[in-house]
């Protein structure tokens, strides 16, 4: 731990330069930093005071909304706790705050240990939940050291991370006995971290919390956009789009596809909204940002495309699709989940690399319910699925692909309740 505490920080000053300037010239970088740096927030510190507390970590958007019914569930099962949650990037706390009480969340600290020590000096919590893959030396260490077990719940391990852990996996053993549970997405992923060194009698399969989030089809916001398609109008989705594919669905909008349709496209960074905008400009497609069309709806133009400029709605707004595209995997990114518009029983459309989503791919494919496509062959596959239903049969077999791997929240606060008994 001293050799990492030593090339974090020699890191860290190397790096400032670099981050001070960002800091400059970009809010985002600034926001938090007094919390990261151990700054414990009067708002956190009253929420928490004479109250035992379970902290959960999300880093960004996608592992809050998959943490949200769990942080409920929780709150209901221990009703004398305080559930706090933290975040990693600044469009993960503002999705927390909106879906939680703003009084007990707040940034997640660096991982040096005056900082790590002084949240762990006030919240005092009973037990550390960290969604997916956040792991983090010093905060296992310290956690280890004040008696606070340590659960990692909906945890993946994607092919792209899996060689950098193998290689460091000597250095990584000792730490991750520092983890008396990990509740792991997949059988895969449990062998995964099995074979990096986590105890095989830690490891449990609990299935992934994502398809537990039942987003509401009768959402204001998608109730209002459906007022507002033109009668005739087709529509396509296209969700978490990456730099590489909005060009190329942006081509097939202008080449490929029907007059009669309406595209949403909601990439994966929203912060990316204004290059998109360029791309589609040099295009010669209008755009318009849901932001700005909520405020004064209109009809939906056929020939412009709606951005969504906004976190934590895309799940909705794929019950409103004839047709799917789910990013991520035109580029190697290793694809979204494709089960989110299956759940309405939408035909879907996705590139090659699905690496984080192979056996539900697996599965949807034996279904009829998705198309694998290239990028010279995405605008065909589109079209295509436009202009073909899926039959009931095939609606019913991706309702129920879903259905199969609900559950998951109920089976993660059974496996962490008993954490929470153990003496500290």
């Amino acid at each position: 731990m001293f050799l990492y505490s030593a090339l974090l920080t020699l890191a860290a000053a190397l790096g400032a330069p670099v981050w001070g300037w960002r800091m400059v010239r970009q809010g985002r970088y600034r926001e938090g930093l007094r919390q990261r740096l151990g700054s414990v927030p009067g708002h956190l510190r009253a929420a928490v005071q004479g109250r035992p507390v379970v902290w959960l970590h999300a880093v960004s958007v996608g592992e809050v909304i998959a943490a949200t019914r769990l942080v409920r569930e929780l709150a209901a099962a221990l009703p004398n706790h305080v559930v706090v949650v933290s975040t990693t990037t600044p469009t993960g706390q503002r999705v927390v705050q909106e879906r939680f009480s703003p009084d007990r969340v707040f940034f997640f600290p660096l991982d040096f240990a005056f900082a790590v020590r002084a949240y762990l000096r006030v919240l005092q919590p009973r037990l550390l939940v960290l969604m997916e893959s956040e792991l983090w030396p010093r905060v296992l260490v310290e956690c280890s050291r004040a008696g606070v077990p340590v659960a990692v719940v909906n945890a993946r391990m994607s092919d792209r991370s899996l060689p950098r852990y193998t290689m460091l996996r000597t250095l990584w053993r000792p730490l991750l006995r520092h983890v008396p549970l990990l509740l792991a997405q997949s059988a895969e992923d449990a062998r995964r971290w099995i074979s990096i060194g986590v105890p095989q009698e830690r490891v449990e399969v609990s299935g992934n919390l994502k398809f537990d989030v039942q987003a509401a089809v009768e959402l204001s916001l998608t109730r209002q956009i459906g007022r507002h398609i033109p009668p005739k109008a087709r529509v396509i989705v296209c969700g978490s789009t990456h730099d590489g594919e909005e060009a190329v669905l942006l081509d097939c909008l202008r080449n490929f596809l029907p007059d009669q349709q309406v595209m949403i496209l909601a990439p994966r960074h929203p912060e990316r909204i204004p290059q998109v905008e360029s791309l589609a400009k040099a295009s010669g497609i209008g755009t318009v940002r849901l932001s700005e069309w909520r405020l004064s709806p209109d009809e939906l133009r056929t020939d412009a495309v709606l951005l969504v400029d906004t976190v934590g709605e895309l799940s909705a707004l794929y019950s409103l699709a004839h047709v799917a595209f789910v990013g991520g995997s035109l580029v190697q990114r290793g694809g979204q989940n494709p089960l989110e518009p299956a759940r309405y029983g939408v035909p879907v459309v996705m590139g090659e690399h699905f690496e984080n989503f192979r056996s539900i791919v697996a599965a949807m494919q034996a279904a009829g319910a998705i198309t694998i496509v290239t990028a010279a062959s995405v605008g065909e596959a589109l079209k295509t699925a436009l202009a073909t239903e899926l039959t009931e049969l095939q609606r019913e077999q991706s309702r129920a692909l879903f259905q199969r791997e609900a559950g998951a929240t109920q089976r993660t606060v059974a496996a962490l309740l008993p954490l929470l008994k153990e003496p500290r």
